[in-house]
This record gives structure tokens, C-alpha cells and sequence, in this order.
């Protein structure tokens, strides 16, 4: 099973972007808790991190040929993005929203998402273990189409 992590704008920050809100750990530091268990559960992971909507499109777009599910952290472009709305209705294969932060709790303009609708769940606000609990859900969601 293999499985792409997107990261999306200013989540090369992590660690010193306002860690109040996204902790301390720098997205490196989150990116090897993810491998770790990713072995333990027999999964190979990649990471793409883009502070540009076209690369996250076009990421989305060759993991429809090179994975079996993506896990999404579109940050702000969660918001507004209907190019990665339709990307990810494009690609038919699971992908799963992650956001560190509670969205809902935070500005009124974080409340929506529009990649919700065509992603297969969302988990957020669990910080860094969105990621981890993300990764366990693709799992089960790849394994319950086979």
C-alpha cells in the first residue's frame, strides 16, 4: 500500500509558525512519527509539501497512477480551492482531509471547507496526530475496497 501525503502552503513552516495553534514539531520531525508508523503497518508513504495550488493539483493528479490514497493538508486552500476540489473528485482514489488545527474553531472563514465533499473523511484538530489517525483510516478504507 502506498500512500501520498500532501502538505500544502506555509506547512514548511510547522515549528515556528504560530506553535500556540500547530505545536513545535517542524514538519520533518511530524513527516518521521508518519513513517514510523507507516512501518508498523506495512505502508509505504511519500511526502509533497507546495505552497502553490497548481503543484498540489498536479500532485493529486499523478497520484491517481502511483498510489492507492492520499492524506491532504490543503491548508488555507481548504477554504476556497475548487481546482483541488475538482482535482480530488478527479482522481478516484480515497483521499482524506487532515487539518492539525479544529478548523471550526478558529476564524469564521476557516469554518468551511470545500475539499469536504469529495473527500472520504476529515480529521482535525488532534495536531500532529491528525496525521497518524489519518494514515490508520486510509488503511481501513483501502482495505475495505479490496
Amino acid at each position: 500500500m502506498n500512500i501520498l501525503i500532501i502538505n500544502g502552503p506555509n506547512l514548511n513552516l510547522l515549528g515556528k509558525r504560530e506553535p500556540r495553534v500547530y505545536g513545535n514539531d517542524s514538519l520533518s520531525e511530524i513527516q518521521s512519527e508518519i513513517v514510523q508508523l507507516a512501518k508498523e503497518l506495512n505502508i509505504d508513504v511519500e511526502f509533497y509539501q507546495s505552497n502553490h495550488e497548481g503543484g498540489i493539483i498536479d500532485a493529486l493528479h499523478n497520484a491517481m497512477d502511483e498510489s492507492d490514497g492520499v492524506i491532504l493538508n490543503a491548508g488555507a486552500y481548504t477554504h476556497y480551492s475548487y481546482a483541488i476540489r475538482d482535482a480530488i473528485a478527479a482522481i478516484k482514489i480515497p483521499v482524506v482531509e487532515v487539518h492539525m488545527s479544529n478548523i471550526h474553531a478558529r476564524e469564521e472563514f476557516r469554518h468551511t471547507s470545500v475539499i469536504a465533499p469529495v473527500c472520504r473523511g476529515s480529521i482535525l484538530g488532534f495536531g500532529k496526530n491528525s496525521y497518524l489517525l489519518a494514515l490508520r483510516a486510509i488503511m481501513d478504507i483501502i482495505d475495505s475496497q479490496k
